[in-house]
């Protein structure tokens, strides 16, 4: 198993003919994923890397199947196009683009609401089941099969933590880099649901950073729910109050944003918390013992 996607999600680029969407399905079709076509209005009834073009996502998902989408489409679309794989059924939508108003996320968010489709993103590197399915902008590459769920606001960070891990003999089971925006498709707590339910994942490694309140939201439920392993990191120890830092959603806000005192409260609810980033590999190993 896995969560998210998997070798049977039937995957479609929306924004496909641009050039990095063109780039980032060639590297998926690389290692095994199912695109079977793409979104690019005006262009409908083309063939683009040996793959159908449709004007819309509904035509892609009635004559695809398709029941995941990438969306790599500018800023100012980004919206309607999210509500246009909504709308067509699509299941998991991964949202790359980076920039997206907060106010249309806001949009987005309502228009969710009656919906069971789950957002990945904006400002996502996306996700990843290893050897199956990737679904984002990851070097599929760094990632080995195994049994270890890792899920992230910063992108960077979860390479990072994937090739420690990779090192120290351990694999995962899928990656979700959830984006650093003050508002995403989706959050920490809906994302351990997922994994606690996975039988092929036995820890889980969560990524945070300053700003907001999710990690602390997740771990409060992990610590009377998940019977798994729940390691955590909290990145910006050294940000100063009020400048957002890398990500737009990294920004204290009061005392409770800082990451002493977030790394503080996940302690509290029994949270293996890794104090530097150098050492989460070793932490996520111990915590199996």
């Amino acid at each position: 198993m896995s969560i998210l996607v998997n070798k049977d999600s039937r995957v479609i680029f929306q924004g496909f003919t641009g050039q990095h969407a063109t780039f980032h399905a060639q590297d998926a079709i690389r290692i095994g994923t199912q695109v079977v076509g793409g979104v690019t209005p005006g262009k409908g009834g083309q063939t683009h890397i040996d793959r159908p073009v449709f004007d819309t996502v509904k035509d892609a998902v009635v004559q695809t199947g398709a029941n995941v989408s990438v969306v790599f489409v500018p800023p100012p679309f980004s919206a309607d196009a999210i509500m246009e794989a909504i709308e067509a059924g699509i299941k998991v939508i991964v949202v790359i683009t980076d920039g997206v108003p907060v106010q249309d996320m806001v949009r987005v968010k309502r228009y969710l609401i009656g919906h069971d489709a789950i957002i990945i993103g904006p400002n996502t590197a996306g996700v990843i089941t290893p050897e199956e399915c990737k679904v984002g902008i990851m070097p599929a590459h760094i990632y080995p099969k195994g049994r270890i769920g890792v899920v992230s606001r910063s992108g960077t960070l979860n390479y990072e933590a994937v090739e420690q891990m990779s090192e120290l003999g351990l694999g995962i089971s899928t990656s979700i880099s959830i984006g650093g925006d003050p508002v995403n498709g989706c959050d920490f707590l809906t994302l351990l649901k997922k994994f606690a339910e996975d039988s092929d994942t036995d820890a889980v490694l969560m990524i945070g950073e300053i700003g907001g309140s999710q990690e602390v939201e997740a771990a409060a439920w992990a610590r009377d729910h998940l019977k798994k392993p729940l390691i955590g990191f909290i990145a910006g120890a050294t940000a100063p109050p009020g400048r957002t830092m890398g990500h737009a959603g990294a920004i204290i806000s009061g005392e409770a944003d800082t990451a002493q005192a977030k790394m503080q409260r996940l302690v509290e609810l029994g949270v293996s918390v890794v104090q530097n980033a150098a050492e989460i590999g070793k932490t996520v190993q111990g915590s199996l013992k």
